[in-house]
């Protein structure tokens, strides 16, 4: 992500209007936060690479659901 837009993606984020990704999987449970993200596309075109590297753990499942919300730490929860 480019430093330069955390900024922008903090305001956007803390007025709820950001774009974040909440992964689940299981085995091991555990919810995973990515973002924030002030486009929806933006974050479409950066969930790949995570997914990938979340992948190469390989989890039992992955489950994504693309939100708009408000959120700070943790980015990583138990299930």
């Amino acid at each position: 992500m480019n430093p330069l837009l955390w900024p922008m993606r903090s305001i956007v984020n803390g007025m709820g209007l950001a774009w974040w990704a909440r992964i689940q999987t299981t085995a091991p449970d555990v919810t995973y936060w990515f973002g924030p993200f002030a486009r929806r596309r933006s974050l479409e075109a950066h969930l790949p690479g995570f997914l990938e590297d979340l992948r190469a753990e390989a989890p039992g499942s992955i489950d994504v659901a693309l939100l708009r919300t408000r959120r700070g730490e943790p980015l990583t929860e138990p299930g």
